[in-house]
């Protein structure tokens, strides 16, 4: 079962997505999900099993200029996580799925995402889901 999360699963989230970002808190994320959950341009699924939260998808609509793309708003997969135990059972397509979807009924023609250059599993999940590379970059800091 996937369901959209709302205010009431913002905990849940914030746990299933400080094994996917370990540099924040669960306060902090689940400061974040209470926004992204009340936000009509943001949504976030939660992956069920056997009523256990398993996974979850977060997605967004993006109108600034997203690389490779040609039109806007683009749908973005701003982060997706399925707990190690429950891989390889199609839940991450699913979860995909429901944010392709969600995209598509809010008015977009396209679907975008991005990974880390060095996050081969990332990279071949997102292959397999039919995504195309459209560019890669190094980015740059310093200090003033």
């Amino acid at each position: 079962m996937i369901t959209k999360a709302t205010e009431k699963d913002t905990l849940v989230l914030a746990k299933l997505a400080i094994q996917l970002w370990s540099n924040h808190t669960i306060t902090e994320l689940n400061d974040d999900f209470s926004e992204i959950v009340n936000n009509n341009d943001a949504v976030c699924f939660i992956k069920y099993a056997d009523d256990i939260p398993v996974g979850f998808a977060q997605c967004q609509l993006r109108r600034d200029y997203v690389e490779g793309t040609h039109s806007t708003p683009v749908g973005y997969l701003e982060g997706i996580f399925v707990v190690p135990e429950y891989r390889h059972k199609g839940y991450a397509k699913e979860l995909l799925k429901k944010c392709e979807l969600w995209a598509k009924e809010k008015g977009c023609e396209e679907f975008a995402s991005d990974c880390e250059l060095d996050n081969t599993s990332s990279f071949n999940f997102h292959k397999a889901m039919g995504f195309e590379e459209a560019n890669r970059i190094i980015c740059f800091r310093k200090e003033l």
